[in-house]
């Protein structure tokens, strides 16, 4: 959307989304539905690639990694209130991105209310990693007062323009300087930028527009992520004062160990243990599949202990296309030694070392510990 490369400097960042918002202003296209959608496109591409967080997810997940983010949605995760409010001051304050004034309408927008973020931790089975999975919350937070509708001001009553800023929002100071007459501009003390004050406060809210309640959230956590992973789901942390705009719940994702399976990013790793006359005589054996089936695989005659088998495609899918389609399932054979004999079974035994066969070539031994670290190396 920005026409920049993957290792663009934020100052490149920042012309980037300069020239294509000013190029999409909605002042500058009256009436274009498409320039509007692309002048918010870019605020939000903007807004992923000046975040290093953001940024970084979207580098090492895609576009699934910003779920709920706020970014790449579309146009749907910002207003235009927000996109003035949020990137005014990166451009030189007010709609016009400095110096651009005809754009903006030539007015500050007034300022809007941010509700906090909230934090969750979701445990997830590999199960869950593998199949992508739907969890409901039931979360304590701040929500829109129901008695006033999120206004702060009782029923009956409004909120009235601010007496000292006019509902600018601002308010300006001259000064004497030994440079000359200079102007400042600030937040109005009154209103705290809103451009309004609420005379008659709600009684349930005390004019804040929020009461703490609860509400049940919905996150939708794709396949393939990983322990440690965040991600973000907009609008549904705590709600803004005055009908502002709601903060996000950030989600932490932590896996559960695995009874069966040792996952390996996107591989998973499976320790057979065969019995010493499988692994000399060969044969078919069954291994379990993270969906709970069973797998048929054989076992060739002579197979030796640290010996591993590649089952391409029965791993772990990537988050969103990100990586290989789907990992590998990874069976490493050790063989079973059993701890006691009957006479017999010893009878045997002492019959097989006296063959060539059973004799093993020290120079080419090599342990199970072994190959299973060179697996990784």
């Amino acid at each position: 959307m920005l026409g920049v490369d993957k290792n663009a400097s934020e100052d490149d960042i920042k012309k980037a989304y300069r020239k294509i918002a000013i190029k999409y202003h909605p002042d500058r296209n009256p009436g274009d539905k498409t320039a509007e959608e692309k002048f918010k496109e870019a605020a939000e591409a903007y807004d992923v690639l000046h975040d290093p967080q953001k940024r970084q997810q979207y580098d090492q997940f895609g576009f699934e990694g910003l779920q709920g983010m706020g970014g790449f949605s579309g146009g749907g995760g910002f207003s235009m209130d927000d996109i003035f409010s949020m990137f005014g001051s990166v451009f030189g304050g007010g709609g016009g991105f400095g110096g651009f004034s005809g754009f903006g309408g030539g007015g500050r927008q007034a300022a809007r209310h941010h509700g906090s973020d909230l934090r969750l931790k979701v445990r997830l089975s590999l199960l869950d990693v593998a199949n992508g999975v739907t969890k409901k919350f039931k979360v304590k937070k701040d929500i829109t007062c129901p008695h006033c509708n999120g206004s702060g001001a009782e029923n009956g009553s409004s909120a009235e323009t601010c007496p000292t800023c006019h509902g600018s929002g601002m308010e300006v100071r001259t000064k004497q300087t030994m440079f000359g007459i200079m102007q400042t501009q600030s937040p109005c003390h009154t209103c705290g930028g809103e451009g309004t004050v609420i005379k008659n406060k709600c009684k349930h809210c005390g004019g804040t527009g929020v009461v703490k309640g609860e509400e049940v959230v919905e996150i939708n956590i794709p396949k393939g992520v990983g322990d440690g992973m965040v991600f973000t789901v907009s609008g549904k942390g705590n709600a803004g004062q005055h009908n502002g705009v709601a903060g996000d719940i950030q989600v932490f994702i932590e896996e559960e160990e695995n009874d069966t399976f040792i996952r390996d990013g996107q591989d998973l790793i499976y320790n057979l243990l065969l019995d010493f006359p499988t692994a000399a005589l060969g044969g078919d054996v069954r291994i379990p599949t993270i969906e709970g089936t069973k797998l048929k695989i054989k076992i060739e005659p002579g197979t030796q202990p640290g010996k591993t088998l590649r089952l391409r495609g029965k791993g772990l899918p990537a988050v969103q296309g990100y990586g290989r389609g789907m990992g590998d399932l990874v069976v490493n054979v050790s063989v079973y030694v059993p701890k006691t004999l009957s006479r017999s079974e010893k009878e045997m035994l002492e019959k097989m070392k006296e063959s060539d066969n059973f004799q093993g070539d020290n120079s080419t031994k090599q342990t199970i510990f072994q190959k299973f670290k060179n697996y990784f190396n």
